[in-house]
């Protein structure tokens, strides 16, 4: 069975498109595997976050980004966010922010 991977909106869609080059590659090859796999690929592709919140793990010349994604029913992960990483962690305020969106589309 096959995975869908989608976005919380168009705004978040474009956020992950407009990544730098070789990280969009990177971005882009990963959610194909997560298509072809599921979610649960390991590091270092996706890792856990908590409170049922995973990250991708893109990695380019031009750096780092990560993209906060959940699963939904069935076989599908939404993309919450993504950010080009500049520090060990993703800040709280972006984390609340992804807790959030996650909560709208479960309900």
């Amino acid at each position: 069975m096959t995975w869908k991977v989608t976005f919380y909106s168009e705004k978040v869609e474009k956020e992950a498109l407009d990544l730098p080059p070789s990280i969009l590659a990177s971005f882009l090859r990963i959610t194909e595997l997560i298509e072809e796999f599921g979610p649960d690929l390991g590091r270092p592709h996706t890792a856990p976050l908590g409170q049922s919140l995973f990250e991708i793990r893109a990695k380019g010349k031009e750096g780092i980004a990560r993209s906060v994604f959940c699963t939904v029913k069935g076989q599908e992960i939404v993309i919450l966010m993504t950010v080009i990483k500049k520090q060990n962690k993703i800040p709280k305020r972006q984390m609340a922010t992804a807790q959030k969106r996650m909560k709208e589309i479960q309900q």
